[in-house]
């Protein structure tokens, strides 16, 4: 059976770039000292980033290019140069049609940064000035790697647990699932499994740390097995791309389940935030408006995705029906929007305690040290959002 390459996303244990690979397997595993500029020398717009950033800002992504990065590469201006080699893009850096004086390289991350962690490879590469990391990651990274995030790319997390809805008519949660005893496939680490087998949600004896990406597992268990997943991709992928499947999964989110981490909230590394808060100032208004203009006519920047992963060919398998079916379903159930409020991309306090609460124990029984008293506002700050710029109904 052919297997289509997924995305899973782990809580990573390694910190040393040349752990179990070889350095020279390893993207970016150094300061690559790239200054190559894209050359464009248009006029400057209403937003100068010039005069307070770096003349290249150089953002990490936690995989490889998709929808879910949409807003990143939103912001990518005309004729962008494609490292095939390298596996990143870049380009000037626009803002709703205007130039901002700086540049742009979007990386990706995944098999291209040899599937390190976003927060050890920002601190092995200090022309990095924002990553993606999930809340819980965060966390964990606070005592020896720490980050502040400072926009949340998405609202919430589109992380699942996914069902056959033939097998299971009655499973309308996860905490269903473990009345009919089925087994769970997810990756091994997943700092979320650990929650909900330590809440109860899940029990221990049903969930196999094995899963590896590929659909075989779950394809041959004809149902039997539920399956972690992204509900931006895998429904569209198992009903529409995988011909030995071909028809609907059910889920549920792992917010709704109670773990309510941002998911790829771009941070900086946190002892240089106030380094850089003038550039920040400006720059994350310009993210923000990227999100919302992004998921209002996302084409061109889908186009830039699909050609980056034509490009980059790492096995990962991504197409326009992909991209689409991701954008509709990360507005349809509120992966991407305002939250609770009018602006986009900002954190909720309560929720970001919520997660270090509830990751805390984990991390103790794994012997991760995290700083005692840790805050919120250690790990994501709304310093420098603009509150109003956001999501339109």
């Amino acid at each position: 059976m052919s297997t289509v390459p997924h995305r899973f996303s782990r809580t990573l244990r390694v910190g040393a770039c040349a752990t179990a690979l070889s350095l020279a397997a390893l993207t970016g595993c150094a300061d690559s000292g790239d200054t190559a500029s894209s050359g464009y020398d248009g006029p400057i717009g209403s937003v100068d980033l010039a005069e307070v950033c770096p003349a290249k800002i150089v953002v990490q992504t936690d995989w490889n290019p998709e929808a879910e990065h949409g807003s990143l590469y939103q912001m990518l201006g005309p004729d962008p140069v494609y490292d095939a080699g390298s596996k990143k893009v870049t380009g000037p850096l626009f803002t709703q049609g205007e130039y901002t004086g700086v540049d742009l390289e979007v990386r990706a991350g995944g098999p291209a940064i040899g599937f390190q962690s976003v927060t050890s490879q920002m601190y092995q590469d200090d022309s990095i000035l924002l990553g993606y990391v999930d809340t819980d990651q965060s966390v964990q990274s606070s005592g020896t790697n720490p980050t502040t995030a400072v926009f949340a790319s998405l609202e919430i997390n589109p992380q699942m647990i996914m069902w056959d809805p033939a097998t299971y008519p009655d499973v309308r949660t996860i905490a269903d699932l473990k009345g009919t005893g089925a087994t769970v496939l997810y990756f091994e680490g997943s700092t979320y499994m650990d929650y909900l087998t330590g809440a109860g949600i899940l029990d221990k004896g049903q969930v196999d740390g094995s899963y590896d990406g590929s659909p075989a597992t779950f394809v041959a268990a004809g149902g039997s097995k539920a399956q972690q997943g992204f509900a931006s991709s895998e429904p569209y992928l198992y009903q529409e791309e995988i011909a030995q499947w071909k028809k609907p999964v059910a889920y549920q989110l792992l917010h709704d389940a109670g773990f309510p981490v941002y998911k790829s909230a771009l941070a900086v590394r946190s002892g240089e935030l106030e380094a850089n808060a003038s550039c920040l100032d400006r720059l994350v208004p310009v993210m923000q408006q990227a999100a919302v203009d992004y998921f209002a006519d996302p084409a061109t920047a889908n186009e830039v995705i699909l050609q980056a992963v034509e490009k980059y060919d790492t096995g990962w398998v991504y197409n326009a029906g992909n991209a689409e079916y991701a954008t509709e379903t990360m507005l349809s159930t509120g992966v991407v929007g305002n939250g609770d409020n009018a602006t986009a991309g900002d954190f909720d306090t309560a929720r970001v305690q919520r997660v270090i609460d509830i990751t805390g124990p984990v991390f103790a029984d794994q012997q991760v040290s995290i700083p005692a008293g840790l805050t919120p506002e250690q790990l994501a700050t709304n310093r420098f959002i603009d509150p109003s710029i956001g999501f339109t109904s």
